[in-house]
């Protein structure tokens, strides 16, 4: 059974740091493209970052670009997302994907990743 599990959510104040961690059981995420997400309350899912399987290819949005970097190990089976100088607007719920491509398009469609975790909880407030 395929399942990927996040990490590493918490509060923290504005300015702050965290760094998230995306795990899989049941399969390797070595050759996945992998894609963060997030939900904020009242809003819609939205892309984050993604990186391709060799980290060959990243991709930020606007909103993240500069603050927020993603990178894998993929000896350890693990990618992560460092995010750094921490807004109250960053607080959503953050998913992480995967998809058997293995890439990372500049447009960050949803549509391509194929499973998904069931999110950790960041909240940015002072």
């Amino acid at each position: 059974q395929l399942q990927i599990v996040e990490s590493g959510g918490g509060l923290v104040q504005p300015g702050g740091s965290l760094r998230l961690s995306c795990a899989a059981s049941g399969f390797t995420l070595d050759s996945y493209g992998i894609g963060w997400f997030r939900q904020a309350p009242g809003k819609e899912r939205e892309a984050v970052s993604c990186i391709s399987s060799s980290s060959a290819s990243r991709n930020y949005a606007d909103s993240v670009r500069g603050r927020f970097t993603i990178s894998r190990d993929n000896a350890k089976g693990t990618v992560y997302l460092q995010m750094n100088s921490l807004k109250p607007e960053d607080t959503a719920v953050y998913y992480c994907a995967a998809e058997s491509f293995g890439g990372c398009p500049r447009s960050m469609s949803l549509q391509p990743y194929e499973c998904w975790g069931q999110g950790t909880q960041v909240a940015v407030s002072s």
